[in-house]
């Protein structure tokens, strides 16, 4: 993996980096790997994971076929209310 660091600027070089090793799910494995998972434990949460995804890619293909409405967006959400 490389990131260029343009114009000395370390600070961006390092979030450019961050966002590829999020995106390759490098922080996710060194997570997993930090403690035994027993084989049936890693079978359940593979399971899991593959049904989350078909899911989600159900729900994205209707939304494409008209069949469901497009998910909010940041701006189309009321605000919440600030606690004090």
């Amino acid at each position: 993996m490389q990131v260029v660091v343009r114009d000395n600027n370390v600070d961006q070089a390092l979030r450019a980096l961050k966002k590829k090793l999020q995106r390759e799910g490098v922080f996710r494995e060194m997570k997993l790997r930090n403690y035994y998972e027993k084989p049936s434990e890693k079978k359940a949460r593979q399971k899991a994971e593959a049904v989350r995804r078909a899911r989600k890619l159900a729900r994205k293909r209707a939304q494409r076929e008209g069949g469901l409405p497009a998910a909010p967006t940041a701006a189309a959400r009321p605000a919440r209310a600030e606690r004090s």
